[in-house]
């Protein structure tokens, strides 16, 4: 008996021993796949999507308003950074896609461009209290321009091209802030932005404070002026391919970008010196095309917004331009008069990628 209970004993505390073995290793299995995951989560997406965009305090700095400002502001947003190609409704039946009446910087509640993650809806940015922006502070405004964060405070989706504006100087902030502060008040409601699982998440990773000051570019040589004029004005948006909201930097400005909407089914052009690119183009030609929509007897596509550039002034006009020749050549042919085909080298499908 003493025998039988000594064995008893035995594979009792056996197997106490054994489940505690078992318990220290499922929960160092446990750690360790907690740690592998925060790795992992730090090394790819980061922790933005959880905690939320990395925003800056808001300030009480207000911008006066001057004659100047009003007239920088108004060529700014105007003619070259594009705000009201989305910022309102247009007219996309007529080549030059004028404005409708009524809705200039009101928003777009049926905003035309497809393949969007979700539904995108540009903001009323005139100064209505009710439906637009009259009730923003001027920092609110400044942080959504250039930082991505809107007046609520969340992150904006990245088609909003604060990743360019952030370049812009404080002066030209300031002006832009100041003309449309002078914009007719619309009322007008526009709906929220509502992007789809996990794209509305993804974001928050993308807007990055600005806490000191912006200077005022080099505009010594046209090419450092057609250097800043490219960058605010958007045109790597397009004109290079992207690869999960990255630009391809090996192809930069060679074009390949697909778009649909009213305008129909078009990839962005190779704008760079390369045989596949617009080696044909002297300057005459290329403001002759931003003003006109037409390289010649060929009808530009509407997502081409020459329509808002046609206002730029000839020197910046030509500055883009001196810019533009200047940058490396790039091979890559892009064709829209032929059907797409697959490109290895961006790996989209647009014209003329089975020759690249």
């Amino acid at each position: 008996m003493q025998a039988s209970g000594l064995r008893c004993a035995v594979r009792a505390t056996c197997g106490t021993v054994g489940r505690v073995k078992l318990l220290k290793i499922a929960g160092w299995t446990v750690a360790a796949l907690i740690v592998l995951l925060i790795v992992a989560i730090t090394a790819t997406i980061g922790w933005r999507p959880f905690i939320g965009p990395n925003a800056r305090a808001l300030t009480d700095r207000r911008f006066a308003s001057t004659p100047e400002r009003v007239d920088r502001g108004r060529y700014l947003t105007e003619n070259l950074l594009n705000c009201f190609a989305c910022h309102s409704e247009r007219d996309w039946a007529q080549h030059d896609a004028p404005v409708k009446a009524g809705t200039h910087g009101a928003g777009t509640p049926n905003f035309p461009l497809l393949d969007l993650p979700g539904k995108v809806y540009p903001p009323n940015l005139t100064p209505d209290k009710e439906t637009g922006a009259g009730n923003w502070t001027d920092d609110q405004l400044a942080r959504a321009i250039r930082e991505g964060i809107g007046n609520d405070g969340r992150a904006l989706f990245p088609f909003m091209p604060y990743e360019n504006f952030r370049y812009l100087s404080d002066e030209d902030l300031a002006s832009v802030i100041v003309y449309l502060r002078s914009l007719a008040p619309v009322r007008r409601v526009v709906p929220k932005t509502e992007l789809i699982f996990p794209v509305k998440y993804l974001i928050r990773s993308a807007p990055q404070p600005i806490e000191g000051e912006v200077p005022a570019p080099d505009v010594s040589t046209p090419e450092k002026r057609g250097d800043y004029l490219v960058t605010i004005g958007g045109c790597r948006d397009c004109h290079t391919p992207q690869h999960n909201g990255q630009r391809m930097t090996k192809l930069d400005l060679a074009g390949g970008f697909f778009l649909r909407g009213p305008w129909g089914e078009v990839a962005s052009a190779n704008i760079t010196p390369a045989p596949s690119g617009i080696p044909y183009y002297d300057e005459r030609l290329f403001m002759d095309t931003i003003r006109t929509g037409w390289v010649k007897a060929r009808k530009l596509s509407q997502i081409m917004p020459w329509f808002v550039y046609r206002g730029l002034t000839d020197e910046d006009l030509k500055s883009i331009f001196a810019y533009v020749r200047a940058v490396p050549a790039v091979a890559h042919r892009v064709d829209n008069s032929k059907p797409p085909t697959p490109c290895k080298l961006c790996g989209f499908s647009h014209g003329a990628g089975d020759q690249n």
